[in-house]
């Protein structure tokens, strides 16, 4: 199947021609046309399937033919709820690329920037919106968004939203919508919180499964390599010494060791740059658009960082931490098998991760070839408990000690001795007084 059998109109497919696309995906295919019907969907697909062109693409069609018939204000008719600003300013993005030949206005709104030119954008008229929660909410208060006229809607990336306690305010964003309109729904995994909500703001949907996140991309060769913890940065090193490395996401448990990263391989002489929630969002988007634009080779991202970051030809997805959560591993590697395209997945793993390791290959279902031969292989292979030391002295510290012993053994004799005749004294001083006192009374 091919886009122009989708039934979409001229200036998408020429949109779509200049952009390089071709075939669609399976997502595209399957979502499109029930989408162009006007039904609900609801989409289960992991990251790099395709499913934001299968849901701008159709609103953007939508949103067309009501323009060419009505000749009224621009209004908002549809809303993009995402959880991070970077997935909602590449959505945002998209929106502009398939829909650059119609006219239409697409505006990102997010927290973390000063909301003036925001507001000012919401003053000129809008027709399509991108919003992460928490800024979205603050402008519907304060009287700058208006969702009345909602026709679209898109929740994307739900069951992140879930792990970033953002569900309570997208209940609320979705308040604020007219109950007559069109739902998507789309998570990469279908949690009882996730499909409950889904159940209460779908109608009649269709159901579409792309790629299971039980599997991962065939195509990406993978590759987990054991390293005790303290050599895992020296492994970094090593192996982004090769040039061969055209571009690198790095990913890491923390924010702080992401920064650690960093400056390990700066004094080692490879640039990298960390890219995390304690970044503002002018850091977050310059290095973001340096590592696109290959001049950064390596990016050193954390889970949450780096939903939204849609690179082309990502040569190598680097696990410098393996992930708790397995799922986590299919959408980490899945940056570089993005639309049918290969790529290179490693992974590191100390002797404390093994059991990550296995809860990932179970859930893959597959083995990750190991590679030990390597400069820094793992030689911990045991978890040992902490033992109490037991020092050995000598004779001579011995006997020395012994008399200490002695001497303060003496010493403590002598204390009691001492407190005991004290107390002796005491009561025999109290005695004499008694008597005199009585004697002095038998007198009187």
């Amino acid at each position: 199947m091919s886009f122009k059998e989708l039934n979409l109109v001229e200036p998408i497919q020429k949109a779509l021609k200049t952009e390089g696309y071709s075939q669609p995906t399976p997502i595209q295919s399957k979502a499109i046309p029930p989408l162009l019907m006007g039904r609900d969907l609801l989409g289960c697909a992991q990251t790099g399937t395709g499913k934001t062109a299968a849901f701008a693409i159709p609103i953007l069609q939508g949103i067309h033919a009501e323009k060419q018939s009505s000749k009224e204000k621009r209004q908002i008719r549809a809303l993009v709820v995402a959880p991070t600003r970077e997935l909602a300013i590449q959505i945002s993005e998209s929106f502009r690329s398939y829909g650059k030949n119609l006219g239409l206005r697409t505006l990102v709104i997010y927290g973390g920037v000063g909301q003036s030119p925001q507001t000012k954008s919401l003053g000129q008229g809008v027709d399509i919106l991108v919003a992460t929660p928490g800024r979205l909410l603050d402008l519907i208060n304060q009287g700058f968004v208006s969702l009345k006229n909602i026709k679209y809607f898109v929740l994307d990336e739900a069951d992140m939203m879930l792990d970033m306690g953002m569900l309570k305010d997208v209940r609320k964003i979705i308040g604020f919508i007219p109950k007559v309109r069109q739902t998507m729904f789309f998570s990469a995994t279908m949690p009882n919180e996730i499909g409950e909500l889904a159940k209460s703001i779908l109608n009649d949907p269709v159901r579409i499964d792309i790629t299971p996140v039980s599997s991962t991309v065939d195509i990406i060769e993978q590759r987990v390599y054991p390293v005790d913890k303290v050599n895992k940065t020296n492994l970094l090193i090593h192996i982004l010494k090769d040039k061969g490395i055209e571009s690198a996401l790095v990913f890491s448990r923390t924010k702080h060791g992401a920064n650690k990263i960093v400056a390990s391989l700066s004094k080692a002489g490879l640039a990298a740059e960390a890219i995390h929630g304690n970044k503002s969002q002018t850091a977050r988007q310059l290095a973001l658009g340096n590592f696109k634009k290959r001049k950064t080779r390596i990016l050193i991202a954390t889970d949450i960082a780096a939903r939204g970051i849609d690179i082309d030809e990502l040569s190598h997805v680097i696990n410098y931490d393996l992930p708790e959560v397995p799922e986590t591993y299919v959408h980490r590697i899945g940056r570089t098998g993005r639309a049918g395209l290969g790529g290179k997945a490693i992974s590191f793993c100390d002797y404390g991760e093994k059991p990550l390791l296995r809860s990932i290959q179970k859930l893959t279902s597959r083995t990750i070839e190991e590679v030990k031969d390597h400069p820094y292989p793992l030689v911990d292979t045991t978890i040992k408990p902490k033992e109490k030391s037991i020092r050995r002295p000598s004779a001579s510290r011995s006997s020395a000690s012994k008399e200490d012993k002695q001497k303060g053994k003496e010493a403590k004799n002598g204390k009691v001795r001492r407190e005991k005749r004290t107390s002796d004294s005491k009561k025999a001083n109290s005695n004499s007084s008694k008597k005199r006192k009585n004697l002095h009374w038998s007198k009187g």
